[in-house]
């Protein structure tokens, strides 16, 4: 919520701001400071988080009580159809996808295929690669249009997604133009010949639907406004769009339950036994949307659900005529375990190259005109597609076509996979019987591509396959991160099945295994390379299971999946996880580490609070929120005989339980303490302050003090001082006052109260200022109105506002004392936004929000902790 309180350490020392050279890196990135020598992207502050945490107010409870059983058994009849609705909507956003695509390229390969054909005795094939440039351009270059439209909407939106489920707000990313632009996008991109997939952005458009179509209202359709109450929360809004993500999991590769484990591990914070239900729920309706339509356009035969994803990897199954053939045998494990290292170092590697060219784009590309961006796509695609064409017309081999029979009992689907891989093989400059492998791999598809790689009988040659990965490698590592919707799962798929098959061809040639089947072998390079490139693994291997409808396949590719990870994760981290980073998103990881511990919240907490009054002028109000950015405030009073019982006495008493006083924390001895050892503040100062603030003090009354407690628990908010709020002109004293917390409330309650004119004058008494109800309260979520934007001639200055019944009473607090991990536990299980830190007596010492749990904070607080020592 507040600025870190280091931030002001200029202001009081520029001798000490000055050495540089004596701050370490993580001191300099608390201090809004970096070495210029430094690449590190560092967490950036204008992130939002998302307020998952429930707002138990006065409003909210009148909610709670007006809602008997039937009510609540409605509510929750609601969400169930809109689940089912989003996975239905999800499902329709793949169809059309597909739909066009498929169109698209078919086109493209009928027009370029005859024309190489035709060329091959004219000696024309340059005018074939011209209209195979036309084709690609033209795509790529729509594509890119649709990102300028829509920054957002460029690459696969999983990083973003995966930021958003982690209880980041992003901005654009769940908006209904971002769902248009990455669905027209993507299709573009994909039959634009680029390295790309669709079935990434699908991930995306799931948690866009989820996000948008229960709120029945987007900006981008300001004028159609419907009356629906429901879900106007940051707590729904990210449960729907958790069923969204898994949904579009689901569409993509017709795996339901994997989709599900999606959302669960890549980023949702907080899970329960309902949402799981939901979730599979809505990937189940995603799936047999697709599948129904899908199945019925491509066979005509309605009904018959057989295409259950955009991406089918067909049924694994030996020939007939090979009797010793397994799909895989306990010795081949062991070569599993070194598929798995190396797909984990290619995956680091392609990691790696990627990250430097993502630094050298925000370097070089992102600051230039966006046109720039455009021109860099279609350098890509114009590589792309020489690179396609010249290696399928020079650098294939021309191999033997085998002949695969089918039984007459045989699935639709398997028939239809069959008939892909047979109509995909490419004869060019081939003899009869036999067909190039390089232009078989090169121009078609990439799903055509994979299923050849898996099915297909005939041989690929060793030199083709290792031209094909090396190739594919370096242009779809170029290709992520390029100014269009793409996806990586495809290309990293496509590669592995490559990498897969290479040391298929090897173990049968030059180590005499020739039982081994090589689409096993396919599939274990395929979930190796991914795996090492995106360190998934619950949610990747029931994918690849569910994809394959294959169960024996589950101990290897789990085995293989998570060998690839630990290898990667000893270099670096996932892609997602680098991109998040890159883009500076506070992302909490889903633990701290262990020497965290030695740090307590005192020691990573926000002391310099900004607060306000249960009574607070309308004036004081304004100049608050047009003042600071925070986005919550908490609710407090002044308790100065505390304060002075505190700096005189031995110890205190509250509810027959003795502190004493070395024990109990206040902002302002927190504040000494992180001043002399940051050395920001001059400790002099603060000890001259606290001296005369002693010295000044009265001696407090003899009164006992738990009678007083006692009597303040039936005016638990006294109309103290409504002209004092705090201001920027107080004194370190006045500032570090201690304050009793009642509660919290959020930038957008106080200013739908301001807007709104809930107040009341001196002459009144607090009982007459209106009241809003819940509806009231949430009506312009998720775009509350902005304070600047606020009329103040509407507005009397002295009028006061009793903010007590719209804060948050009961909070989730921690103790100073509580232990790291114990705090970022707390924070990330419950996907809170502020959590105030409350002494023992009850007086807010400071506040955590998510940039006090960030890798780099804790980082910095470490070292200055060991510096203290």
């Amino acid at each position: 919520m507040a600025g870190c309180g280091s931030g002001l350490c200029c202001c009081c020392c520029p001798r000490c701001c000055g050495e540089r050279e004596s701050r370490t890196p993580e001191e300099l990135t608390i201090l809004g400071e970096t070495h210029e020598e430094e690449d590190e992207i560092l967490p950036r502050k204008d992130y939002e988080s998302l307020d998952y945490d429930r707002c138990i107010n006065d409003p909210y409870l009148e909610v709670l009580e007006s809602m008997d059983n039937k009510k609540a058994q409605r509510y929750e009849a609601v969400k169930w159809v809109m689940v089912f609705a989003i996975g239905v909507c999800t499902g329709l956003v793949g169809l059309f996808v597909d739909f066009f695509v498929r169109l698209f390229t078919q086109l493209k390969f009928r027009v370029v295929q005859s024309s190489v054909e035709e060329c091959t005795e004219k000696g024309c094939l340059a005018l074939s690669l011209l209209e195979l440039l036309g084709f690609n351009l033209t795509f790529v270059f729509l594509a890119s249009l649709l990102v300028l439209i829509q920054p957002v909407a460029a690459g696969s939106g999983i990083p973003e997604i995966k930021c958003y489920l982690n209880g980041v707000k992003v901005p654009g990313v769940v908006r209904l133009r971002t769902v248009v632009c990455k669905a027209m996008g993507v299709l573009f991109s994909v039959a634009g010949g680029l390295f790309v997939g669709k079935e990434g952005p699908m991930i995306h458009s799931g948690a866009v639907v989820g996000a948008g179509l229960p709120q029945f209202q987007s900006i981008s359709l300001r004028k159609i406004q419907f009356n629906f109450p429901y879900f106007r929360s940051d707590r729904d809004k990210r449960d729907f769009v958790s069923a969204g993500a898994a949904a579009g999991v689901a569409a993509a590769f017709g795996a339901p339950i994997g989709g599900t484990l999606f959302s669960l591990e890549e980023g949702s914070s907080f899970w329960n036994q309902g949402l799981t239900w939901k979730v599979l729920f809505c990937s189940m309706a995603a799936t047999f949307t697709l599948n129904f339509f899908r199945s019925g356009i491509q066979f005509g035969s309605w009904g018959s659900f057989q295409l259950p994803g955009l991406l089918n990897f067909g049924e694994f199954k030996c020939s007939e005529s090979d009797k010793k053939c397994h799909l895989w045998t306990a010795v081949d494990l062991g070569f599993f375990i070194l598929m798995g290292i190396v797909g984990g170092l290619l995956g680091a590697t392609f990691n790696c190259l990627n990250k430097r060219l993502a630094k050298y784009r925000m370097r070089n590309v992102h600051p230039k005109p966006k046109l720039v961006r455009v021109l860099e796509s279609l350098l890509v695609s114009l590589t792309t597609t020489v690179v396609v064409f010249v290696a399928s017309m020079v650098l294939g081999e021309c191999r033997q076509i085998s002949s695969t029979s089918h039984s007459g009992n045989d699935t639709l689907s398997l028939q239809s996979v069959s008939e892909d891989v047979n109509s995909s093989i490419k004869t060019f400059f081939c003899p009869n019987e036999t067909y190039n492998d390089m232009a078989t791999l090169f121009f078609n598809p990439q799903e055509s591509a994979i299923l050849q790689l898996f099915h297909q009988d005939g041989t690929f040659s060793p030199v083709t396959l290792s031209l094909f990965f090396l190739l594919y490698f370096l242009l779809s590592c170029w290709t992520y991160g390029i100014s269009v919707p793409s996806g990586l799962f495809v290309p990293s798929l496509l590669c592995g099945a490559a990498f897969g098959r290479l040391v298929a061809n090897l173990l049968k040639s030059y180590i005499g295994l020739d039982h081994i089947y090589s689409g096993t072998f396919a599939l274990i390079g395929a979930a190796a390379f991914l795996g090492g490139v995106v360190r998934m693994t619950i949610s990747l291997t029931v994918i690849l299971i569910e994809s394959t409808n294959e169960i024996t396949y589950g101990l290897p590719i789990m085995i293989t999946l998570m060998v690839a990870k630990w290898t990667g994760d000893f270099f670096n981290k996932g892609i997602y996880d680098i991109h998040v980073n890159l883009r500076g998103v506070p992302l909490l990881e889903w633990e701290t580490e262990v020497e965290m511990d030695k740090l307590r919240a005192s020691d990573i907490m926000e002391p310099n609070l900004t607060y306000v009054y249960p009574h607070t002028r309308i004036q004081s109000l304004v100049s608050i929120l047009r003042t600071t950015v925070h986005h919550a405030f908490p609710v407090v009073t002044e308790n100065r005989g505390n304060e002075r019982e505190f700096m005189k006495g031995n110890q205190l008493i509250s509810n027959n339980i003795k502190f004493k006083k070395s024990s109990i924390l206040t902002r302002a001895g927190e504040q000494r303490k992180r001043s002399q050892s940051m050395k920001s503040y001059p400790s002099s100062e603060l000890r001259n302050m606290c001296d005369e603030h002693i010295a000044t003090e009265e001696p407090p009354e003899k009164e006992d003090l738990l009678q007083q407690m006692l009597e303040r628990r039936y005016t638990p908010y006294p109309n103290l001082y409504p002209d004092q709020s705090p201001s920027e002109e107080w004194t370190m004293e006045e500032r570090f006052r201690p304050l009793t917390f009642h509660g919290l409330i959020l930038r957008s309650q106080l200013v739908t109260l301001l807007v709104r004119g809930v107040c009341y004058s001196e002459s009144q008494s607090s009982a007459s200022q209106p009241r809003l109800s819940h509806a009231e309260m949430s009506e312009d979520y998720p775009r509350y109105p902005d304070i600047h934007d606020l009329d103040l001639t509407l507005l009397n200055p002295r009028m006061i506002v009793d903010v007590t019944p719209y804060m948050n009473p009961s909070p989730f607090a921690v103790s100073p004392n509580t232990h790291v991990s114990q705090v970022f536990n707390l924070f990330r299980t419950m996907g809170l936004r502020h959590l105030p830190v409350v002494n023992a007596v009850g007086e807010i010492v400071g506040i955590i929000t998510r940039h006090n749990l960030t890798h780099e904070f804790l980082q910095a607080r470490l070292r200055q902790h060991y510096q203290t020592i």
